[in-house]
């Protein structure tokens, strides 16, 4: 009996990805949705790229400096900087699609 086929080369590989920290970034996202009006507030956001670009900044130069989380939230400030990060990864996405 031979072995079993899977034609999945070129397809994603999710187990490339550290789930325990992805789930801290989903946490992140959580609090968002619980503290602004609507779960996707994020994206109406006046300005958004230039003040999420700040956030980010903002978390990863606080996580420099030896503070390991954001003291409002409580969770991980590199987990802070990666939601203001994929957020301007979909802006920027957002722009390439209207092209």
């Amino acid at each position: 009996m031979s072995g079993g086929v899977k034609y999945d080369e070129g397809k994603l590989q999710w187990d490339l990805v550290p789930l325990r920290e992805l789930e801290e970034v989903i946490r992140v996202l959580m609090c968002g949705a619980d503290k602004y009006p609507e779960p996707d507030n994020w994206k109406r956001v006046p300005e958004a790229e230039k003040r999420y670009y700040n956030a980010a900044m903002r978390h990863l130069t606080a996580w420099k400096r030896g503070e390991k989380s954001d003291p409002e939230t409580g969770l991980n400030h590199l987990a802070h900087a990666t939601c203001c990060l994929l957020f301007l990864v979909w802006f920027d996405n957002k722009k390439e699609n209207i092209k």
